[in-house]
């Protein structure tokens, strides 16, 4: 009995614990279930076409199944292909929306199944991923894997600007989904949808997508010599617009906000909506200074107490997200917080001290300044569904070896012997 006890506590093995790091935060990611999508169609379209739309679902089933999404080349390749035949079904002239049924899950945790028998359900789901897919693609491009075992971390200059493609052209899809795909989707069927698939949840996350690719695009300038302050001051000015947007549009959604994915997405775009705010009002502050009068001193030293207040918060909000559940980790420094998380700080303890009289002085004029309001600069790409794959043209029907009538009686055949 004792040995018996031994030899298991010590093969025994403990799973180990991995936190992922995060830098673009990608919501829940849902991926199809195997669906019977031969049966509903048997007798309408040809034997090969059903076949052809079945085998492309369940390849998209198997690879995101096998991968948890990971595979991203090939899942995208999978789901443009499948696009292009599934559009087929939308057809008003085929008549064949409504009769299959689509089922869909969360990859986290593989509940909150949803089936439903439309297609354009179908087409939201799978715009829908591949956002999700774009935006992992970003994250993974902005977490770099030191190889040289040097311990020190360099994302290339290409590797940023090309994130920043990537995060606009996931808003694409996002804001193709709301504009172009849940319109045609009837209100009895939106009602059942889950709630990471609401028109306000995308205009939500393709926001935010946007409001990260400023984030780098602000990161680039702190990092180039030839940036002015001007230029910087408008990004971050920029990228707070952006949050905040995206913060208020989630804010009015019906989500859970307390629990899952849907309070840590909130404190992710509160976390970059403080970081945004602080960043605008350190570089608005810096403007201020250079001006000759004590009110623009005054004005400036607001700015920068103000920026050391919401870093401060902003760090809170950062623990906040990475608590919530699933838990993750934030990434070391990285962008315009790697040089102002230092910078902030010395400069509002500086200049404090250095405009400390004109602060008792001046009383009166210690209001912080309003932030200069820019023109929004980064607008996500413009997605189009592909063309409608040839094999739907109707008069090849019957070249393709059989009649369409044979089909049929096969199909006859098929059910009697069942």
């Amino acid at each position: 009995m004792g040995c018996t006890s031994s030899i298991y506590a010590v093969t025994r093995k403990k799973k180990k614990l991995s936190v992922p790091e995060v830098v673009v935060f990608v919501p829940s990611m849902r991926i199809p279930v195997q669906s019977d999508l031969q049966r509903p169609l048997r007798g309408l379209i040809p034997k090969d076409l059903a076949d052809r739309l079945s085998c492309l679902r369940n390849q998209i089933v198997l690879v995101a199944e096998d991968t948890g999404g990971s595979a991203i080349s090939e899942l995208r390749r999978a789901l443009e292909e499948y696009l292009s035949v599934l559009i087929g079904l939308t057809k008003k002239e085929y008549s064949l929306d409504g009769l299959v049924k689509f089922k869909w899950k969360s990859l986290e945790d593989g509940r909150n199944e949803t089936c439903v028998a439309n297609s354009w359900f179908e087409i939201l789901s799978v715009v829908h991923l591949m956002a999700m897919l774009t935006l992992s693609e970003a994250d993974s491009l902005m977490i770099p894997k030191d190889h040289s075992g040097s311990g020190i971390r360099v994302v290339s200059s290409d590797c940023k600007r090309d994130a920043v493609d990537l995060l606009l052209k996931a808003a694409g899809y996002l804001e193709f989904c709301v504009r172009d795909v849940l319109v045609r989707i009837p209100p009895d069927i939106k009602k059942m949808l889950p709630k990471d698939l609401q028109d306000g949840v995308l205009e939500a996350i393709s926001i935010q997508a946007i409001g990260q690719g400023t984030e780098i695009q602000l990161g680039l300038a702190v990092e180039c010599q030839k940036a002015t302050l001007s230029v910087k001051r408008r990004l971050a000015c920029e990228e707070l617009s952006y949050f905040s947007q995206a913060y208020h549009r989630l804010s009015e959604c019906d989500i859970d906000t307390n629990n899952g994915y849907g309070k840590k997405l909130l404190w992710f775009i509160k976390w970059k909506f403080l970081e945004a705010k602080a960043a605008a009002y350190y570089y608005n502050g810096l403007i201020l200074d250079k001006g000759n009068e004590p009110s623009c001193h005054v004005s400036a030293v607001c700015c920068f107490l103000a920026a050391e207040e919401l870093l401060a918060e902003s760090k809170k909000a950062c623990l906040s997200f990475c608590l919530a559940a699933p838990v993750t980790r934030a990434p070391p420094l990285w962008g315009s917080m790697k040089h102002l998380q230092q910078k902030i700080p010395e400069v509002a303890s500086r200049k404090s001290q250095m405009y400390g009289y004109l602060l008792e002085q001046e009383k009166a004029l210690q209001a912080l300044p309003d932030l200069p309001e820019f023109q929004l600069s980064l607008t996500p790409d413009d997605y189009q569904l592909p063309e409608l794959d040839p094999v739907w043209d109707k008069e090849k029907w019957e070249i393709q070896g059989q009649p369409l009538k044979d089909h049929l009686k096969d199909s006859e055949e098929e059910i009697e012997t069942e």
